[in-house]
Parts: structure tokens; sequence; C-alpha cells
């Protein structure tokens, strides 16, 4: 039996590299985004309105549903919870 290691799930279940990468992108700053929400310690309904977002939004966010948000719309939020977004691009390692 042949086992195969991967740097992520997202390598592991997606078709090609391209999409592994856009989902562990959206997957990191959905993780962010939560992170900074939980830290606030306010009521949901404070948080999405200092998100600019509803809160059935927010809760999508909450409940890590990554199927709902584009990664235009992450970093948006990101941005918003006051977060700053940086991309970094490196050379496949061969």
């Amino acid at each position: 039996m042949k086992v195969e290691r991967f740097k992520n799930v997202w390598d592991a279940i997606e078709k090609t590299s391209a999409d592994a990468a856009v989902m562990t992108a959206r997957s990191d700053l959905m993780i962010a985004v939560h992170d900074a929400v939980e830290s606030w310690n306010v009521t949901l309904a404070q948080a999405a309105k200092r998100l600019k977002i509803t809160q059935p939004r927010l809760n999508d966010l909450l409940k890590g549903r990554i199927t709902k948000f584009s990664l235009d719309a992450l970093v948006n939020l990101a941005t918003a919870a006051g977060l700053s977004v940086t991309v970094k691009v490196k050379k496949k390692a061969a």
C-alpha cells in the first residue's frame, strides 16, 4: 500500500494545487477573523455590526462554513476586523 503525505488537508482533497492554495488562504483568513471576533468579548449583534455584516452571515463565519465565503469577502472581513492581510508568494519547491 502506498502512503501519500500532504502539506495540508486542502492538498489532499482539492483537484489542483491552485484550488488547494485558494482554500488554504480562505481557511487561514476565516480562522483569523474568527479568532479576532472571539477576542472582542461582545455579543454576536455587536460583532456583526462591527464587521458590517448580518448576524446570520457572522454565524456562517463562526461555524466555519467556508464555501459561503469567497477569498475577497474574507479579505474584506479581515480588514474590517482590524487585521492586516498580506500575500506571500514564493517559488514552489521542486
